[in-house]
């Protein structure tokens, strides 16, 4: 296990390096730079001055040569320094890692138990009339835009309904304490069932679909044979077989999530990490939005990389050498 490990560990910084040239390269061919967005709204900024700020900036440097540059920075500890917000990377990035994580801990909680259990008890009463709706509504949910999606539940459930607000974090003239903690968490309401749902389609189907499997199997056959109980025969010999298909949908959900969240942060004005991609990108703030896809690519792999380790925990027949 450990020799394992450490292979992929390897292999982990080897994808992680490509995948940092690619999102650098993407980001320095983007059409516009930092400086001529600031010179299309200063009509002060003479050619001189414009030519001292690319210079500054490094943006008349070769792409590798900037790209070192940035390796450089990262390696010893510095995400650099955001122009838009005039403050450092890392500082901004603590800011919003919290409310991101807030967000994606309740969409993970909605879409697994949910979806798995949904999905588990459509396939122990096949072609039944709940099977058939947990059915169509998944299809529904993989078939929706999350963005068309946010849009519907803020003009159900903040506009006809006035139920929740439409966006933001906090609303103005909350005390601090107990009340900001209820009015924070009622705004994560909409967002968190939006990117929540958005996921849970996927784990009904998934879930259905090994469960089915698993269940015509001979070794459950045999364990129905021996006079066991359903819901023994159900949850030990039956399920934890049905759970590694699964475990491949935990690695393939993480950046699933990660990009629904940058469009659900966007759509409900969630002060998180997609959000600040989505702003970065908009106004060419290099530093930051190479840190925030930086770190959407290593927990995408780290994710990867704890699905293989649960293989090995929930089948025993799996053994890494």
């Amino acid at each position: 296990m450990y020799r394992f490990l450490a292979r992929r560990l390897v292999q982990s910084l080897v994808v992680l390096g490509g995948l940092s040239v690619l999102m650098f390269t993407l980001l320095v061919f983007t059409p516009g730079d930092p400086v001529e967005i600031e010179a299309s709204v200063n009509p002060d900024l003479e050619p001189e001055d414009i030519a001292r700020l690319r210079a500054y900036y490094g943006l008349d440097d070769p792409v590798y040569v900037r790209y070192f540059k940035w390796v450089r920075t990262v390696a010893n500890g510095d995400l650099g320094y955001s122009r838009t917000y005039a403050q450092p990377v890392t500082r901004l990035i603590k800011q919003r890692l919290g409310n991101t994580l807030q967000l994606l801990t309740g969409a993970f909680a909605i879409a697994v138990t949910i979806g798995v259990a949904v999905g588990i008890y459509s396939a122990l009463h096949q072609y039944s009339v709940t099977d058939y709706a947990a059915t169509l509504l998944s299809f529904v949910g993989l078939a929706m835009p999350t963005f068309w999606q946010g849009i519907l539940f803020i003009l159900i459930f903040a506009v006809w309904i006035p139920w929740f607000p439409a966006g933001g974090m906090l609303t103005p003239g909350v005390g601090p304490g107990l009340p900001a903690v209820i009015d924070r968490l009622w705004h994560l309401v909409l967002p968190t069932l939006v990117l929540g749902s958005a996921g849970m389609a996927s784990w009904v189907r998934y879930s259905r679909s090994s469960m089915l499997e698993v269940i015509r199997q001979d070794y459950v056959r045999t364990a129905r044979s021996k006079g066991l109980p359903e819901r023994s025969v159900t949850r030990r010999h039956a399920l934890r077989n049905a759970l590694i298909p699964i475990i491949t949908l935990f690695a393939l959900s993480v950046p699933a999530v990660l990009d629904g969240a940058v469009v659900t942060e966007t759509i409900f004005s969630w002060p998180g990490m997609g959000l600040l991609l989505f702003q970065a990108v908009l106004g060419h703030d290099h530093a930051v939005a190479m840190a925030v896809l930086l770190f959407l690519a290593v927990a995408t792999i780290l994710a990867n990389l704890l699905a293989d380790v649960m293989y090995a925990l929930v089948d025993p027949r799996i053994r890494y050498e």
